[in-house]
Formats: structure tokens, C-alpha cells, sequence
């Protein structure tokens, strides 16, 4: 199984779609929180959707469970937690939540996982498939750009 990550920030829609097409995944996971800012250019959920059955001919799927809490992003991003503390709170949310029993392996696999983040170091579509990988067998991650 592998699992591909992106973000979509600082990335034109060129490189991006690019990036995507050139994985040769089937379908793309957005596990944002907020799928619809304004902020988000391209990468808006109705326009996404569009853009990669169009361009890629990827599936778009949204999976809010896969998304950390209001509150946790807001601390994090907007109050000054540590990434530690963030990274610490969104593993224990992913444990209570069962994510390895209740998101469908057949979903995930030769899927992207989308977040905003330009990079997957401090962004919690690498914990998700760092979390994956622990509790499902032969799993292979992949970061594109």
C-alpha cells in the first residue's frame, strides 16, 4: 500500500496538479478542517474537485476525521503551542478515534492526503500516515513536494 502526501502552499496550481498526475494516484483525501477559505486559491473544495477529475482524473473525497479539532489547530497555529504539544494532542485524538479501524484501507491506498502545509514535517497529514503505517501492514509513504 502507499500513501502519498501534499500541500498545496507555495506551490502553483501547475506544480501541484504536476505533482499529482505524475504520482499516479487514483483519488485524493482532503483532511482539512476548513475545505472552503478563500485563502485556499485552487485548492478550494468545489474547485479542487473539479480541477483533478478534470486534469488528473483523481476522485476527490473529504475526510473530517482525519482532521484535527478546531480548538488544537486554533492553539497551534494562532495561540503559540508547540508543535510537540500539537503533534502530542493530534496522536491521542487519532488513537481515540480509531482511525486504523474506521477509515477503509481500500480508501487510503494509492491515495494523496491534502493539508495546506507547503512542507510535511510540521503538518498533521504526515502524522496521519505515520499513524496508518504503525497500525497497517507493508505501508509506504510518500511526500510529493
Amino acid at each position: 500500500m502507499i500513501i502519498y502526501t501534499i500541500g498545496f502552499t507555495k506551490k502553483s496550481a501547475e506544480q501541484f496538479f504536476n505533482l499529482l498526475r505524475q504520482s499516479g494516484a487514483k483519488k485524493l483525501i482532503d483532511i482539512r478542517l476548513n475545505n472552503v477559505s478563500q485563502l485556499a486559491g485552487f485548492a478550494k473544495r468545489d474547485d479542487l474537485r473539479y480541477f483533478l477529475h478534470e486534469i488528473c482524473g483523481m476522485d476527490y473525497v473529504h475526510r473530517i476525521d482525519l482532521a484535527p479539532t478546531k480548538e488544537m489547530l486554533d492553539d497551534y497555529k494562532k495561540n503559540g503551542a508547540s508543535w510537540k504539544s500539537y503533534e502530542d494532542r493530534f496522536l491521542e485524538l487519532m488513537r481515540r478515534r480509531r482511525i486504523e479501524d474506521t477509515v477503509p484501507q481500500e480508501l487510503i491506498d494509492n491515495s494523496v492526503l491534502l493539508c495546506s502545509e507547503e512542507k510535511a514535517h510540521h503538518c498533521h497529514r504526515r502524522l496521519v500516515a505515520e499513524y496508518l503505517a504503525q497500525h497497517w501492514e507493508n505501508v509506504t509513504i510518500q511526500h510529493l513536494g
